[in-house]
């Protein structure tokens, strides 16, 4: 595999890393697991999703290892996949305060 497959095949893996991250409800949801572990009703009360919806969210961001979760008897508790994950949202924040406009001006998304 010459150079430009293997970073075109690396771009490709990042990408679909992103599109876990690309909804506006999975990020609400992982921003309140950045304070600590969460049960899915302890979401649904904080973000005023659906019970249904959280868990079809939580589903895919734990399949993609941006969240895990414990079993705790009858209770399921999940939580950040990892540190990084957290300093990424926190990150993101801030290039955000700085492009705000632009990305809420872009049409080309």
């Amino acid at each position: 595999m010459s150079e430009m497959e293997s970073t075109a095949r690396r771009m490709k893996l990042l990408a679909k890393f992103f599109q876990g991250l690309s909804d506006s409800s999975r990020l609400l949801i992982m921003s309140y697991l950045r304070a600590g572990p969460l049960s899915v009703s302890e979401i649904v009360k904080k973000t005023g999703l659906t019970q249904s919806n959280v868990s079809n969210h939580l589903a895919c961001l734990r399949n993609c290892g941006h969240v895990k979760s414990l079993q705790k008897g009858r209770v399921v508790i999940y939580s950040l996949g990892s540190k990084k994950i957290g300093r990424l949202l926190y990150m993101s924040e801030d290039i955000l305060k700085q492009n705000a406009l632009g990305i809420y001006e872009c049409t080309r998304m």
